[in-house]
């Protein structure tokens, strides 16, 4: 029966390793997803203030067929140091993509802002020394394993807010019957509020799959517009995640699926994609559904394709993947400074 893989993680899909790696001091972390086989993959970046690398890469139209992880981190522009760690890591592994006789490492990476949370980060003021960035990622990459994702206060969300409350890391994945397997990874730091109005309930409870963040009541038939208090402004924003799935899909379609994927987002955030936002979520494929083609001869699409039904498909399961990873992120986010968290608001 169809429903959350085991693990309900990023890593019920075979050949995807994760690890985190985090500074309490700093209060900032790195998240880095780690194929085991280099995988295609694309991206879709909303928002007025994103922060990337390489992404540029991921167009159908570039010649780089497959990456070889992804890196998710905190830190803002700093932060973008963290692809460095896990090109030096991956290096050190000879992984790669084949160029004459050397290998490149190709990391695309994402960043949220998590600056102003109270860590130290004495980098800021132009003291000499390095950020921890590189350090953490190759930690990440050393921690990765097929484990059950680490949530709340970890990795790139170790020092994420939602709104005013404690973000974090969140992962969610979903199983057909047929073995299609899709799943997702967000760290959630977005400006605008999973919970609703009287901050009761999340906006994403409609997606909910066995009480993983809470079963608290669902959105008001009415929805009530979100307002964007200053505090929230000043303290965080971006979401940053990766959807996967174990489908054979190409550059274009995978495309496709982090475009559907971002009404996640949508779904569990309001209000969402602002001119603070730099929300970036990645997609990528391991190709290692057996039986992708069996079965599906009714379900030929327009021009007798089975691509586009099966786009539609990923990218669906994608999207209420997203909305649940975050909703899984906030619940299970721990107090950090004077950030309260979801599960204090809504229960008090």
């Amino acid at each position: 029966m169809a429903g959350p893989g085991p693990k309900n993680s990023l890593t019920d899909i075979a050949g995807l390793l994760v690890g985190q790696a985090e500074d309490a001091v700093a209060r900032t972390g790195v998240s880095v997803i780690l194929p085991q086989m280099r995988a295609v993959a694309s991206v879709d970046v909303r928002g007025g203030g994103p922060g990337t690398r390489e992404t540029e890469l991921l167009r159908p139209e570039a010649m780089v067929p497959a990456i070889d992880a992804i890196c998710l981190g905190g830190g803002s522009v700093y932060g973008l140091d963290a692809a460095s760690g896990v090109v030096q890591w991956l290096a050190r592994h000879g992984r790669g993509l084949a160029v004459h006789t050397i290998n490149v490492p190709i990391v695309p990476s994402a960043i949220l802002f998590d600056l102003m949370n109270g860590g130290d980060k004495h980098w800021l003021a132009g003291e000499y020394g390095e950020t921890p960035y590189r350090r953490l990622a190759m930690a990440a990459c050393d921690a990765a394993s097929a484990d059950a994702v680490a949530l709340g206060n970890a990795g790139a969300g170790y020092g994420a807010m939602a709104g005013k409350l404690k973000g974090g890391v969140g992962s969610a994945s979903w199983v057909e019957d047929d073995g299609l397997i899709v799943a997702a990874l967000v760290a959630a730091n977005p400006v605008g509020s999973v919970l609703t109005p009287g901050n009761k309930g999340f906006w994403a409870a409609p997606f909910e799959q066995a009480g993983e963040y809470g079963n608290l009541p669902a959105p008001p038939p009415r929805e009530v517009p979100a307002s964007l208090p200053k505090e929230a402004r000043i303290g965080g924003h971006t979401c940053i995640g990766v959807v996967a799935t174990n489908a054979a899909l190409d550059k274009a379609a995978l495309r496709h699926v982090a475009t559907m994927a971002h009404d996640g987002l949508a779904r569990s955030i309001r209000p969402v994609h602002t001119p603070f936002d730099g929300d970036t979520l990645f997609s990528l494929a391991t190709a290692n559904w057996p039986d992708q083609i069996s079965g599906q001869a009714e379900q030929v699409g327009p021009g007798g394709s089975l691509l586009p039904l099966l786009i539609a498909r990923v990218g669906s399961i994608a999207a209420d993947c997203v909305a649940r990873a975050v909703g899984r992120a906030v619940w299970q986010a721990e107090p950090l400074g004077a950030l309260d968290t979801a599960r204090k608001v809504a229960l008090e």
